[in-house]
């Protein structure tokens, strides 16, 4: 009983023990043998049995300007589908806030208002500052133009007085820089809302032709294949699959 279980196993592996390998090189010859030819090595070869079947396929060795290559593109492609997939977050989140491009601009008022607050006491400040500086170059001159002395001499001014001034004079630039930060902050502000805008109109608009899906790429497959299996097909169905908020 042994005996015969052993013929059978080795009438199984028969095929695999004579199997071949075969390939055709750059030029299109075809070689052959028991062993990987060596004109193979840059190929794709293929193991095959004594019938003429195809075991496996065997893909030649990648160089290392090769593996390099297939890496960065691995890379390439783990970004792209990071930054697709930040997209779609974003998409759902500006659909979920948003019922109007309305409420949209009243949301960008509603956030400049504080910065033009601040921009306005900037203003009011300078205000300030430029009478504060005229009135201590005021003092400064007295001292400058050599009255304070009957000797006619010019005397320096009190420390405290330079201080101030040099004080007052930092603030302004101070005030200035101040000005052109808040600007620069609405600009970018009315910018942000401005995209917005734009994208939420052309989801709406995908929307209306059906054509929005803002689900994982793996879960539209899925869907397909699956919708495929219930209906008895194999891709002939077209798809409009869609998602938006509920408001």
């Amino acid at each position: 009983m042994k005996t015969k279980i052993l013929l059978i196993l080795a009438m199984f592996a028969a095929p695999a023990a004579h199997a071949a390998f075969k390939c055709k090189d750059e030029k299109g010859v075809t070689h052959v043998g028991d062993t990987p030819p060596a004109a193979c090595a840059n190929v794709v070869m293929y193991e095959v049995s004594r019938s003429g079947t195809v075991l496996r396929k065997i893909d030649p060795t990648p160089t290392g300007d090769e593996i390099k290559a297939r890496m960065e593109e691995k890379a390439r492609a783990e970004e792209a589908a990071k930054a697709a997939a930040e997209q779609r977050r974003k998409d759902r989140a500006l659909l979920a806030t948003y019922s109007s491009e309305k409420d949209i601009d009243t949301s960008r008022d509603i956030n400049l208002k504080p910065i033009e607050g601040r921009l306005n006491s900037a203003k009011d400040r300078i205000v300030v500052v430029d009478k504060r500086i005229k009135e201590l170059e005021t003092e400064l001159e007295f001292y400058q133009a050599g009255k304070s002395g009957k000797s006619g001499k010019v005397s320096k001014p009190p420390p405290q007085l330079q201080a101030d001034y040099d004080r007052a004079k930092a603030e302004r630039v101070s005030l200035d820089k101040s000005l052109v930060d808040y600007d620069k902050e609405m600009q970018e502000v009315r910018a942000r809302y401005e995209t917005d805008k734009v994208r939420w109109a052309e989801l709406k608009q995908m929307h209306r032709e059906g054509k929005l899906d803002l689900r994982d790429p793996k879960e539209i497959e899925a869907a397909k294949k699956s919708a495929d299996q219930k209906a008895g097909t194999t891709g002939n169905k077209k798809y409009n699959i869609y998602i938006v908020p509920a408001r």
